[in-house]
């Protein structure tokens, strides 16, 4: 049986709505090596697709999806992989992950149990569309990895995989960031005075209160609990022409009125709104399966890398929301309308919390610095995460070129001043530098 390709954004809607359509989907000229890769590139696929319709699933709370996903499928692998160190002992509060009952085991059938029980768990507050999706796919992958595997070695993998699962699943329901109410925005908070601080720019109800204020607080992965990557405060608030804050200012400003059309296209296609794409963490997971596609990267290192960025992406939203309620600082159209020019519009909506630092600058710059250490500097590879959406393809010549391009996209977009851009990347590259300092090779 040939592995099928891998899970397009048509293929979501036909699996959702009619519960089928999965089996006929187009395969890519590049087929899934084997029946392992298939399972774990087709239910990734359609992460991507349930964060981008489950409301719930702002970044920070994607990315955290990402980790622990991507850890069980790790986690499952690495028990029957000699050359894979687990990571229980070595993350914050993951202990030793069930061994493997003796006995021939399917690596195919291992994942499949576990990442099926893992996304049902994880998204089961995914609308009707998504539900079908993950029960259609279920279904697809099940049959393919049980083909022509004994039934005594199915049912061992099987119960394997589950029990992987649940202990990743116990281990994540501690965290702090295992519910998400009202969307992640607070029913109440106050706001901090002071003409520096952030205010909504929102005339949405929900939006008058900060998103997930108490993020910050969630239990890293690598990171140690009182913090490594802390941030100097941003540029001292004033209103003064001649200050260096209305500078700042002014350059969002002044940018906003000469963009060029490719950095109207840059700033659209690193955007990554909720609701409207897989997010900025699964922009660089999208990032990655692209690379696996192309590269035909056998399942062991799909795992490592996949739990490694996880754990980055994750780890970075934790650090940039400690910092951003550390120093809630004004967004620019707020100062803009207030100080320079009431009309101003910038050319993409501004995100509902605090500013500095930017979110996709830090867990760009995490991203960048963990896939550097897995691929190598000057690793060139071509990102295709919109193309369904009608963006061009864009090629970099290596990570950190593709980081800086995330980051400098919300200049253009008049979404961050520049300290937020720039500070944020040095942030991310700290988490990214804690995150390598785990070991998952023996």
């Amino acid at each position: 049986m040939r592995p099928p390709g891998p899970l397009n954004r048509r293929g979501f809607v036909m699996g959702g709505l009619a519960g089928l359509g999965l089996t006929a989907l187009p395969r890519p000229a590049l087929a899934m090596p084997d029946r392992a890769g298939a399972v774990l590139g087709n239910w990734y696929r359609l992460l991507l697709e349930l964060i981008r319709h489950t409301a719930t699933y702002s970044p920070p709370v994607a990315a955290r999806s990402f980790a622990y996903l991507g850890i069980t499928a790790f986690e499952a692998l690495a028990t029957g992989n000699a050359a894979l160190r687990s990571l229980a002992g070595q993350v914050a509060g993951l202990g030793p992950v069930p061994a493997r009952a003796a006995g021939a085991h399917d690596e195919a059938c291992v994942l499949q149990a576990a990442l099926s029980h893992a996304m049902a768990v994880h998204f089961g507050n995914t609308g009707p569309t998504g539900q079908r999706a993950m029960q259609a796919m279920t279904r697809q992958m099940d049959a393919l990895a049980a083909k022509d595997i004994a039934a005594d070695v199915m049912d061992r993998s099987r119960a394997h995989g589950l029990s992987v699962s649940q202990h990743i699943l116990d281990w994540s329901a501690t965290d702090g960031g295992a519910v998400i109410e009202n969307m992640g925005f607070p029913y109440d908070y106050t706001l901090t005075e002071g003409p520096a601080h952030w205010v909504p720019t929102s005339t949405i109800a929900v939006q008058q209160h900060p998103l997930l204020p108490g993020w910050g607080r969630n239990r890293s992965f690598a990171i140690p609990a009182d913090g490594a990557c802390g941030l100097p405060p941003p540029v001292a608030y004033s209103e003064d022409p001649a200050s260096a804050f209305y500078a700042q200012a002014m350059e969002v400003y002044q940018t906003s009125k000469s963009l060029t059309n490719t950095q109207k296209l840059i700033a659209r296609f690193w955007s990554d709104d909720p609701m409207l794409s897989p997010t900025p963490p699964g922009h660089w997971v999208a990032i990655l399966l692209g690379i696996f596609e192309r590269d035909a990267t056998p399942v062991d290192r799909q795992a490592e890398a996949l739990a490694l960025l996880g754990m980055a992406i994750s780890d970075a939203f934790v650090q940039c929301w400690r910092s951003k309620y550390e120093h809630d600082l004004l967004r620019p159209v707020t100062y803009i309308r207030r100080v320079i020019d009431p009309t101003w519009e910038p050319m993409l909506q501004t995100p509902p919390f605090p500013e500095y630092p930017s979110g996709h600058s830090v867990q760009s710059g995490a991203a960048a610095e963990v896939l550097e250490a897995l691929f190598g500097q000057g690793f060139g590879f071509d990102d295709a995460t919109h193309a369904e959406d009608g963006l061009p393809v864009r090629s970099f010549a290596g990570f950190a070129e593709a980081a800086e391009e995330a980051a400098v996209s919300r200049l253009y977009g008049g979404i961050h001043f520049p300290a937020a851009n720039i500070q944020g990347l040095a942030q991310g590259r700290c988490v990214g530098a804690h995150v390598l300092r785990l070991k998952t090779r023996a």
